[in-house]
């Protein structure tokens, strides 16, 4: 059990929404095809092309996929998983299994044969929806060790068009007695955890939890939710935020479009147009880093650079009130050479973006907001059905995760660690009473998270509490403050602060796949010189130890970081060092780079 602890600072914001007993998930999809049949709920893209799916097309399927798995024998509270890339199918999947009264089990379409057997045995999932015979493969791999699975779907094969056979003599009555049988405080789904710290926990949301969020959230952001717009969702479904804004645009009754190809999202994009898109820090970070690095590969380096200053600048200045005549002049300019070019890269009409899993940091916060791109950063877990916290319409603070969303308390306790209270805080792990009692005490959830609320009730992340770093002379170092600082640079993609019980701090850092053969070239190098044979040029490991001098400026000397390592290989989620969300898995990059850290303090 956790210790009782002291609050040094709380802060609470009233609901403003109620949810009936009787509301569920799906509700949403059979009132907008009521109020509003022949609205376009989703543009499909097929062969190349987007097909639009009205509101009343998408219930009929999503009824007709649900009678094939009532026909198949699933019972309600029945677990199903879902296995796949971001797709339309991924969606309807989600409010046909709601419908049968099932709940839904997310896996990660990039997870390990034994990620698989774990979420499957654990959760007793008795079916699996997977996109592809690949991911069919590792599922009968694991059979044997999922006794309680049955039942197999591929995507890719027709599930759909099976399991719409399959269902031809279920009656809209049997749907919808199966449907109405579902309460708001029903489980919808068990999301398990990214692993960070050991194998990961099936978080138990409900319908309560995921309409609190979905309501409270499109209830505060006007400016994003509007009649007329619309979102390409890339992101992982199986992540908590990708679900949630799923579930938000749904009941917002705006258009979803999905994409899994990351290669050619920015086509994409042009073609879909929509007015707001939801991403990790890290793809916020690429935006800019490629935009600098191909401003500088064709000779308009210094124009951008100083493109850039004015956009921080100006954003920064909004903050005050006043912005400098000098300012406004030059932003004006560059509007018209830089910033107009950027936005038009994300299809013309986006003004805003949504970001969370992992601080975006002030100076791309300002950035995007200078360039005309409010993005609004947000903070939450799984265990929070996504955002607790959000800067919203007319209540902004680049830097911080924003105030409680209406209905949330935050609380700091005494050893800095934020505490959260809510509609949308999951109760309990599924089958781990321990876990949850490490986490959960008077129904406050105990994140882990080290923060600071201000007099305002804007909360600013500082750290992790079991990433904090205590040096040999005592000093706690947060390592996300450096990291993100090192991230900054086009040439590194991936860092991790070391130092814990050692003498000072160090990094290990590695290099952008994407931005070396720039570099290289621009070096008088072959375009393809891999990192493995740059990690001592000269050259390069000058460049990192100019990021490494800016990052030290964010910190005191103690926590500086003394020495650096360059790796031979990047960070990946392919190679286990990080997860779906793209966050650090640092005992595993521990483990994998001892011998470098050792090297360090030699």
């Amino acid at each position: 059990m956790i210790r009782e602890e002291v609050a040094v600072r709380e802060f609470s914001v009233p609901s403003t929404i109620t949810v009936s007993p009787d509301a569920n998930m799906t509700d949403m999809v059979y009132d907008n095809a009521s109020a509003e049949p022949a609205a376009i709920s989703f543009s499909r893209l097929v062969a190349g092309h987007w097909e639009d799916v009205t509101a009343a097309e998408f219930a009929s399927e999503v009824t007709a996929v649900a009678k094939g798995l009532i026909a198949a024998g699933i019972e309600p509270g029945d677990r199903i998983a879902i296995m796949s890339q971001t797709r339309y199918e991924w969606t309807l999947f989600d409010y046909a299994m709601w419908t049968a009264g099932a709940v839904s089990v997310p896996v990660y379409e990039t997870s390990s044969a034994e990620q698989v057997q774990w979420i499957l045995s654990d959760s007793n999932a008795v079916a699996v929806v997977v996109e592809s015979s690949a991911h069919a493969a590792i599922v009968e791999s694991v059979r044997s060790a999922t006794p309680d699975l049955r039942l197999l779907w591929t995507i890719e094969d027709g599930a759909v068009d099976k399991l719409k056979a399959q269902g031809v003599d279920v009656t809209d009555r049997q749907v919808e007695e199966r449907r109405r049988a579902v309460k708001a405080d029903d489980l919808a789904t068990i999301i398990y955890t990214s692993g960070t710290t050991g194998r990961p926990k099936g978080c138990e949301l409900t319908h309560r939890n995921f309409l609190v969020e979905v309501m409270t959230a499109t209830s505060i952001m006007h400016s994003l939710f509007t009649p007329t717009a619309g979102v390409l969702l890339f992101l992982p479904i199986a992540h908590v935020l990708g679900r949630v804004i799923q579930c938000a645009i749904v009941f917002a009754r705006i258009r979803l479009g999905h994409t899994a190809d990351i290669k050619n999202l920015m086509t994409h994009l042009q073609d879909f147009r929509p007015t707001f898109v939801l991403a990790v820090p890290r793809v916020f970070e690429k935006v800019f880093n490629t935009a600098k690095q191909r401003a500088h590969a064709d000779g308009k380096g210094r124009i951008f650079d100083q493109a850039a200053h004015i956009a921080i600048a100006y954003s920064e200045a909004l903050d005050t009130g006043r912005i400098p005549l000098s300012v406004k002049v030059q932003h004006r300019v560059f509007d018209r050479l830089v910033y107009s070019k950027l936005r038009a890269a994300l299809g013309g009409r986006c003004s805003g973006a949504i970001s969370g899993g992992a601080p975006l940091g002030e100076r791309l916060g300002h950035f995007f907001r200078g360039i005309g791109l409010n993005v609004y950063e947000g903070y939450g877990l799984t265990e929070t059905t996504a955002a607790a916290c959000l800067n919203r319409d007319g209540a902004v603070k680049i830097g911080t995760v924003g105030q409680p969303l209406p209905g949330v308390s935050v609380r700091i306790a005494d050893d800095g660690e934020v505490l959260l209270m809510g509609g949308m805080v999951f109760s309990r792990y599924w089958h781990n009473d321990d876990a949850t009692a490490d986490v959960v005490s008077d129904s406050w959830f105990h994140t882990g998270d080290i923060g600071e609320l201000d007099d305002d009730g804007f909360l600013r992340i500082t750290g992790r509490k079991k990433e904090i770093i205590v040096t040999a002379g005592g000093k706690n170092v947060s390592p996300a403050i450096l990291e993100d600082r090192l991230r900054a640079n086009a040439l590194i993609s991936q860092c991790m602060v070391v130092g814990d019980q050692k003498p000072f701090i160090a990094a290990l850092i590695t290099l952008d796949p994407d931005s070396l053969p720039a570099w290289n070239e621009a070096h008088g190098k072959p375009a393809d010189t891999p990192a493995s044979q740059l990690r001592d040029d000269p050259e390069i490991r000058k460049e990192i130890q100019q990021a490494v001098d800016d990052a030290n400026k964010a910190v005191s000397r103690a926590e500086a970081i003394k020495e650096f390592r360059i790796l031979s290989n990047d960070f990946t989620e392919q190679g286990g060092e990080l997860t779906p969300s793209l966050k650090l898995k640092r005992s595993v990059v521990l483990e994998r780079y001892a011998q470098e850290v050792a090297a360090i303090y030699g």
